[in-house]
């Protein structure tokens, strides 16, 4: 039975503005309103859709955008539903038109509208066409099969791991596997080394376990390992959090001599190595850099990964890689608090993965980004010259700034808000006081609204 539907949305199909985004914005402002409540189901796509008389897919769209910010959440039995949150103090989606919308530097979200929605949507129709019993039969804790596998031939074939079906866990989205991840591996007491600054909503998991966190600063070169020797020297250490191909958030990829001597100091002090690597497949050079639990040598690993980055922030995708021992208790917890996953959603990624469908989009959306890349540092040495210092990323889909002058960066946010300008302010990355810096995510934003967003910000250095 089709939900009721009791706002009216509108839109204006000569407008320049994309109706997908029309649709995200009307939604948003009936949540801020309150007249959509926490909790309050949606309709479906195709009944919105009807009314509209639009294509179904710019409605999945726009729900994919509102999924992407936090607006909506989702799930197998509610379908989509307004998110029960604190909401924002002003909308942080990133429209590519129109002059009035807030212009948002997200943290390196992909562009949704490049997004192969069309080839996902015929893989879900082919998948129910089909007159099988999977409608009946159980997945498996950990994850489809088929989707078990091909992410180990990529592992293997384009990270130079050596991996099996059996030490792959699928789980939905990389938080997922943070959070499974530290149930398994830490108790209460434990400590776990950290990167300062660093992803705080992993940090969250691991405190939730009840471990102790210790950071550990960054430079040029990554995570100092000069530090992680001394804390190693005070606490009994159980693991460290590293993202070493495109650090989070400075984007500093981790040195040769400092992985070495990492996994060097793992196997002897038996720590667990915990590597992030959540955009791995945008390097823009010539020779990608592989990861730590690739590397000869690496006995205590736990590698997560993730397909958001790649198809869409809205498909929760992501994996665990560990010796087959940690995969079974990984399974066994995901058993508990999430019985067998989408298992359509990982049949339907399969089958563009088998299709070609992933290796063309991501041969696509690889050149289209070096080249955005590539834009946006010119516009960092026009408008910001002299005002920041910045290491053009080798890959990844966003900069990280740092003010020549000291400056209070959450004042510069206040400035540039009332030119409907925003960004995520340091507290977002930093272990205790907050650091001098920004990560500005230029991938899904249009060249016009980078180039004036980063023109507000010039103008208030």
């Amino acid at each position: 039975m089709l939900r009721p539907w009791f706002i009216q949305l509108q839109i204006d199909k000569s407008s320049a503005k994309p109706v997908y985004l029309q649709i995200a914005d009307e939604i948003i402002s009936y949540i801020r309103n309150g007249t959509l409540k926490g909790g309050e189901a949606l309709p479906g796509t195709r009944q919105i859709a009807s009314l509209l008389r639009v294509n179904r897919n710019t409605v999945v769209q726009a729900f994919n955008t509102l999924l992407s910010e936090g607006w909506l959440s989702a799930s197998e039995r509610k379908g989509s539903y307004v998110a029960d949150r604190r909401l924002p103090a002003a909308p942080p989606h990133t429209p590519q038109t129109g002059r009035g919308d807030v212009i948002f530097f997200d943290d390196g979200l992909p562009d949704a509208s490049c997004a192969p929605i069309n080839e996902l949507a015929r893989s879900h129709r082919r998948i129910f066409a089909r007159k099988a019993g999977w409608i009946m039969n159980r997945a498996s804790e950990f994850g489809h099969d088929g989707l078990r596998e091909a992410i180990s031939k990529m592992l293997n074939h384009n990270r130079s791991m050596n991996t099996s079906p059996g030490q792959i866990c699928i789980t939905r989205g990389s938080q997922m596997a943070f959070y499974l991840t530290a149930c398994c591996l830490l108790k209460k007491g434990d400590v776990a080394l950290i990167e300062n600054p660093g992803f705080k909503p992993a940090w969250e998991t691991y405190l939730h376990a009840g471990a102790t966190l210790v950071p550990i600063a960054v430079d040029s070169e990554g995570i100092r390992i000069s530090e992680v020797e001394e804390a190693l020297l005070k606490y009994p250490v159980k693991a460290i959090h590293i993202s070493p191909h495109h650090q989070y958030p400075t984007t500093v990829t981790l040195s040769p001599a400092r992985r070495q001597r990492l996994i060097e100091l793992s196997n002897l002090y038996r720590f667990t190595i915990i590597e992030d690597d959540y955009d791995n497949e945008y390097h823009f050079g010539e020779r990608p850099v592989m990861p730590v639990s690739a590397c000869e040598g690496v006995h205590r690993y736990i590698y997560i990964g993730t397909l958001s980055k790649l198809i869409a922030p809205a498909i929760r995708i992501g994996y665990l890689y560990s010796p087959a021992g940690f995969i079974e208790q990984a399974g066994a917890l995901r058993r508990i608090i999430d019985t067998q996953g989408d298992s359509i959603m990982e049949q339907a990624i399969l089958e563009l993965i088998n299709g070609g469908e992933v290796s063309r989009h991501k041969k696509r959306m690889v050149n289209l980004y070096a080249e955005k890349r590539d834009f946006f540092a010119s516009l960092l040495d026009y408008y910001l010259k002299d005002k920041v210092t910045y290491r053009k990323p080798d890959g990844g889909l966003a900069f990280w700034i740092r003010p020549v002058e000291t400056t209070d960066l959450y004042k510069l946010k206040e400035l540039a808000g009332r030119k409907r300008v925003t960004f995520y302010t340091p507290d977002r990355f930093s272990f205790g006081a907050p650091i001098q810096g920004i990560r500005l995510g230029y991938a899904s934003l249009s060249k016009e609204n980078l180039e004036r967003g980063i023109q507000v910000l010039g103008k208030y250095l």
